[in-house]
Parts: structure tokens; C-alpha cells; sequence
């Protein structure tokens, strides 16, 4: 019996029956049964393989022979929240770097276990991980915002948005721990956190003669 055949048969024998899927139609049903257990537990929580299987209603096994690894699986499940975040966020490359920056920093408020996933994969070490899956498409808003003074002319446009997502995460990653040893509400932290990121914000795109002027 193959081990396709195995999962219908287990399946069968709970009384639930499913027709045949294509492979497409399995990898699917398994990145929705761990986006659904990450949202549900968390990603400290640990990522159980066997309940993603059941939950997706698939033989075990079958993570391993589309996936190959955990690892895999995890790096999957965030490429596919990543994707499905942006698909409806189009006009954002058209904003201007400080608009589209605080953007982001509320966007990665909303989702806070994308970004526990995404700093477990890079602390793992996995070097097929990418923080920036769409760097050239970021480069090309870079380089615009330097053109129309969005940024200044000269400015380090890279270590410009680099470190402005590296603000972001980490305010998400520590926030409620942030907000635990300030005694500060959550919410009311992350309105005050906002506005912080939005003066450092206006000081990167403001040219450095005007900073100086100002002073």
C-alpha cells in the first residue's frame, strides 16, 4: 500500500472520506494547518508536525515527502503569510519612504507571530531564509525616494531601510515585555512607540545640512 493510499485508508477508518488531492492541493492544505497552529498557539509555542498532519487531514509522512524538514515547513508557512499580507497592499511601493515605513511598523503590529517566525528562522541559521523577499522591488522605492527628495541625495538608502525594519521587529518581538517592565499598557506603548518611530523616521529623511541648521 503506498503511503498516499495509507493516509485515505487512515482516514477512512475514522470514518472521514476525502478525495484523492493533488499534490498542489496537500502542500496548500498543510501551510493553511500551520498558519492556523501558529495564530492558534504561537510560534514559541513549538511546531508540532503529527497535529499539523491531522489537522490538514494527511498522512505524517507526507510533510516530509513535500516538505523535507521542520524547517522547511516553518520557512513555507511565513513566505505564504508574507505573500497573502502583501497581496492586497499594492499601492504600497507608491508611497513615499517615511509613509511607507510607518506603514510597515503598524503592519507588523498587526501581525506580531509572523514576526516571532521570522526571527526563529534567522536565529536558526537558515541560510535559505530571506528577510527581504522582495529587495529589488525595495531598492527601486529606494532609489525613487532619492530621486524626488523622499530621501536625501547621497543618503545610505539601504542601512536606511535595513535598520528601520530592524527597529520594527524589534519593538514587535519585545513589546509586551517592553511594556511589562515600564508598567505601560500595551496599547498605549505601542501609539507612543509609533510616534518615536515616526521622529526617527523624519530625521532620516531629512537632509543633514537642514539638521544642523535647525539645531
Amino acid at each position: 500500500m503506498t503511503e498516499s493510499e495509507t493516509g485515505e485508508a487512515g482516514q477512512a477508518g475514522t470514518g472521514k472520506k476525502r478525495r484523492r488531492r493533488s499534490r498542489e492541493e496537500t502542500e496548500a492544505d498543510l501551510l493553511a494547518a500551520a498558519r492556523s497552529l501558529l495564530e492558534r498557539d504561537g510560534v514559541l509555542a513549538g511546531v508540532n508536525l503529527r497535529e499539523i498532519a491531522a489537522e490538514a487531514g494527511v498522512n505524517h509522512g507526507q510533510i516530509y515527502q513535500y516538505f523535507g524538514t521542520r524547517q522547511s515547513l516553518l520557512r513555507a508557512a511565513a513566505a505564504d503569510l508574507v505573500e497573502r499580507q502583501t497581496q492586497d497592499r499594492d499601492d504600497h511601493w507608491e508611497r513615499p519612504f517615511a509613509e511607507r515605513r510607518l506603514a510597515m511598523f503598524h503592519h507588523r503590529l498587526d501581525e506580531p507571530e509572523l514576526v516571532k517566525l521570522e526571527a526563529l528562522l534567522a536565529l536558526d541559521r537558515d541560510d535559505s531564509f530571506s528577510p527581504l523577499p522582495r529587495f529589488a522591488q525595495t531598492l527601486q522605492a529606494l532609489e525613487r525616494d532619492e530621486a524626488d527628495g523622499s530621501l536625501p541625495e547621497g543618503a545610505d538608502i539601504v542601512a536606511a531601510h535595513v535598520m528601520t525594519a530592524a527597529a520594527q521587529m524589534g519593538y514587535v518581538i519585545f513589546r509586551e515585555a517592553y511594556a511589562r517592565d515600564t508598567g505601560i499598557p500595551v496599547d498605549e506603548l505601542d501609539a507612543r512607540a509609533a510616534r518615536a518611530f515616526s521622529l526617527m523616521l523624519t530625521g532620516i529623511a531629512t537632509p543633514s545640512s537642514q539638521q544642523t541648521s535647525q539645531v
